[in-house]
């Protein structure tokens, strides 16, 4: 038995119109509070159904998992089994853009543009998932969802004796989390474009077997048009 707790980081100091990638900045001040509000729930939840939290979260490698990782085990330093700590994880990233990480869509168009050996991109390809940049370093959504799904896979196969009543932590980002549910059967295809994640707020599934994931806490959010990306 493995529980996993799936959640997107909190409210950044995000650039305007440019792929979230590898944007290195913080948590703004009302997304760091958004975050404990969304900590102190999940404790409340946790209290009441008796469960305890794996001591050893993991996290993206950016800053603004790595803070909203940090506020989980402040506020909720009581339902640990030991001391919390954070291991960082570039495998829990959000979907890298490559070379041209942290440019505005614009300027990637133009780029692009300018390039005889690539072709203009679809219309909406940020959102596209299978759509990869022909950039060094670059990864679909899907790619990128592959990659998270591995991890936390990882964690579940050898996770053989754990206590049925611990969760481990997981904080990524909204777009390569949905996707990586997607690669382990929690959700269907037509499903990742439909759903995002609010911030801060876990999901916990109940990984019984590698075809069962029941839903124990938290919702998924229903994508609207005026959602902030992922």
């Amino acid at each position: 038995m493995a529980i996993a707790a799936l959640i997107r980081h909190g409210a950044y100091q995000q650039l305007a119109d440019t792929p979230s990638a590898l944007q290195p900045f913080p948590l703004t001040e009302e997304g760091a509070q958004e975050v404990r509000q969304q900590a102190q729930q999940f404790g409340a939840w946790l209290q009441v159904q008796g469960y305890q939290l794996d001591p050893v979260i993991h996290a993206s490698t950016l800053l603004r998992a790595w803070q909203t990782a940090d506020i989980y085990a402040q506020e909720l330093a009581d339902y640990f089994a030991e001391t919390p700590r954070i291991r960082t994880y570039s495998d829990l990233c959000e979907r890298s853009v490559g070379a041209v990480a942290n440019l505005p869509l614009a300027e990637i168009e133009r780029l692009l543009a300018l390039d005889p050996r690539f072709e203009v991109p679809p219309a909406g390809w940020k959102s596209d998932s299978d759509y990869c940049l022909p950039f060094d370093g670059a990864e679909s959504l899907m790619q990128a969802g592959a990659r998270v799904a591995k991890h936390i896979s990882a964690w579940r196969d050898a996770t053989h004796d754990c206590n049925a009543k611990t969760i481990k932590l997981f904080v990524g980002h909204g777009a390569s989390i949905r996707h990586a549910a997607f690669h382990m059967n929690v959700i269907k295809l037509c499903d990742i474009k439909k759903l995002s994640m609010y911030y801060g707020h876990p999901v916990v599934l109940d990984f019984a077997d590698e075809s069962v994931f029941a839903p124990l806490f938290g919702d998924w959010k229903q994508r609207q048009k005026h959602d902030v990306p992922d």
